[in-house]
């Protein structure tokens, strides 16, 4: 089994990446993520919309800082205008940014399909064509990357015929997360896609993403599919440690290898999430804010009790925080509960798509207007 992959001049030892998740995957998430794989791996940021970055704007330009100790630095860009596309790479490597982007065509969330983004772009041949070629010839050496899924629906399916366009217009790898955009999170992700998509495209390293929820599962994905890495998105939600034993089971330890925390260890690492979101938004109160989100997810299987959970997610302080994880029973071990799926499961969702989409795959104008409601992050 490979051990490591090779973005470019970089190496990634052991081949795994995280997700770039909206909200989530900020410089204080991908902190904690990296100092559990001992700075090994890759990690990459939020979704960074391509216009918004052309244009500084503020709450972008905060998103793509990297913490000093992130190398390589990593941006995952959206974006569906060639020539927009094309001018974010090229700021990227002109004012040294990053040290590898990624590109989106997975997002199937309605605000970004229903404009022609994410994983319905590349229904459009040439569209998706013209984008990555006019990113690759910005890159000035830097590798490029593409994330995808594998179509619209089962009835549009375009992960194929996009690995190959990849591969001619010069991409360095491809991730495949093995659901539709129709599915969402739903359901079980086909790994036999993965395997198809590696078949195709022997050329460039293919990663595959999907139901990857402990190091066993990163493991029996590439005995099964063959593929060069793995993708981590959800199932290190509130479970920054994963890392660790992902390292571990690439290691040879086995999965299982990284002792799992006690809810007092767990506690002590949601009080740094939290202080290190206060510090990155340069507020302590709207980092606590924000890390409220983090609460369920953390402790998932935990014996919390409703009322304690819930002011535990209103918390507006880190001395309020502390107290209240204070009040929890933190002597109890890792619970079986914690382990398996978290975060969004639901599926079968109608795509949303401008009028006419499905018409032809090959037609390859840019929709008035594409990008003017693709927010940076989300």
């Amino acid at each position: 089994m490979t051990q490591q992959l090779s973005y470019g001049p970089h190496t990634v030892d052991p081949p795994v990446v995280l997700a770039p998740m909206a909200g989530i995957t900020n410089a204080p998430f991908r902190t904690l993520c990296r100092e559990f794989a001992g700075g090994r791996g890759l990690f990459v940021s939020e979704m960074i919309t391509t216009r918004a970055l052309v244009e500084r704007n503020a709450k972008t330009m905060r998103l793509i800082r990297f913490a000093a100790a992130e190398k390589p630095r990593s941006i995952q860009l959206y974006g569906v205008d060639p020539q927009t596309v094309g001018r974010a790479v090229r700021m990227i490597a002109d004012e040294d940014l990053a040290d590898h982007i990624d590109l989106n065509f997975g997002c199937p969330v309605p605000k970004v399909t229903r404009r022609g983004g994410g994983s319905a772009l590349p229904y459009k041949r040439p569209l998706l064509r013209a984008i990555l070629r006019a990113a690759v010839a910005g890159a000035g050496g830097l590798p490029v990357t593409v994330k995808m899924r594998k179509g619209i629906d089962e009835d549009h399916l375009t992960y194929l015929d996009a690995g190959r366009i990849a591969v001619e217009e010069g991409v360095t790898a491809i991730a495949l997360h093995g659901r539709t955009a129709a599915q969402h999170y739903g359901g079980e992700a086909d790994w036999e896609a993965i395997a198809r998509l590696k078949e195709a495209v022997p050329e460039i390293p293919v990663l595959g993403n999907g139901d990857i929820w402990s190091a066993g599962d990163a493991l029996r994905m590439m005995r099964a599919t063959g593929c060069d890495g793995v993708v981590v998105g959800r199932g290190c939600l509130g479970r920054p440690w994963l890392f660790a034993d992902l390292v571990a089971a690439f290691d040879g330890r086995g999965p299982g290898g990284y002792a799992r925390p006690t809810l007092r260890e767990v506690a002590e690492v949601m009080l740094r999430h939290a202080r290190l979101l206060g510090e990155w938004l340069e507020d302590e109160s709207r980092g606590v804010i924000d890390f409220r989100k983090h609460v369920a997810w953390y402790t998932k299987g935990f014996s919390v009790g409703s009322e304690l959970r819930r002011r535990l997610a209103v918390a507006s302080s880190l001395a309020e925080l502390a107290a209240l994880l204070e009040e929890l029973d933190l002597s109890q071990e890792w619970p079986v509960g914690a382990e398996g799926p978290r975060g969004r499961t639901s599926g079968k969702n109608r795509v949303a798509l401008p009028d006419g989409w499905l018409d032809d795959p090959y037609d390859e104008a840019v929709l008035d207007a594409a990008e003017e409601c693709a927010i940076s992050g989300g």
